[in-house]
């Protein structure tokens, strides 16, 4: 009796121990990652009425979107799917970088008593409309956004459909939480500045 083993069975055993020990590597960042978010998101995480608290739900909805399709990141770079993603991955970090430096330099920082589960640069004193803020209102979560769909561009599957979907509604309850907690703070020009402006997307949504 012949002692080789299969050419199939091999295959199938190399590929499976190939892939476990990246599965194990996401999976543990996964977990470190979102630990650090609950640590950052703890004072928001005991008040749903805060935006912070659906911000948290966005951010584990963007983590596992990249997490999940980081095997693919890199393959076939020049597929349409793939140059549409980068185009938003780069659009993303190009919002998040301009929103924060706009929030630091125009917005100045203070106490908001009225909203103690903000991060500390949250707590602008002045209404930012200048910049992308002139045209969106929420840069930095249309920066989520588009990092969501650009992750999701890399490997379309229905388990990363339903978090790119999921990620995207918890965002608009973020920002259409946050608006409300803006409208009690900056009063008629905050309302005025909505009608202006778009939420994420200029000139569209």
């Amino acid at each position: 009796m012949s002692s080789k083993t299969s050419p199939c069975l091999v295959s199938k055993n190399v590929n499976f121990f190939a892939l476990l020990p990246e599965s194990v590597l996401r999976i543990t960042l996964f977990i470190l990652i979102s630990l650090i978010l609950l640590w950052v998101s703890r004072r928001p995480l005991r008040n749903f009425r805060s935006h912070g608290f659906y911000r948290f739900f966005a951010f584990e909805g963007v983590l596992a979107l990249v997490l999940i399709n980081h095997p693919y990141w890199f393959d076939e770079p020049f597929a349409l799917r793939q140059l549409l993603s980068w185009t938003l991955l780069i659009c993303s970090v190009g919002f998040v970088i301009h929103g924060v430096q706009l929030l630091r330099i125009v917005g100045g920082r203070g106490d908001r008593h009225d909203m103690p589960e903000n991060l500390p640069f949250e707590n602008t004193v002045k209404l930012v409309k200048v910049g992308l803020y002139r045209f969106i209102r929420h840069p930095m979560y249309a920066s989520l956004l588009l990092l969501a769909w650009g992750a999701l561009l890399k490997n379309q599957v229905p388990l990363t459909v339903a978090l790119a979907i999921a990620t995207t509604l918890f965002l608009v309850v973020t920002a259409r939480v946050e608006e409300r907690e803006n409208l009690r703070f900056f009063g008629s020009q905050y309302q005025d500045y909505c009608r202006q402006s778009k939420m994420f997307i200029p000139f569209v949504f």
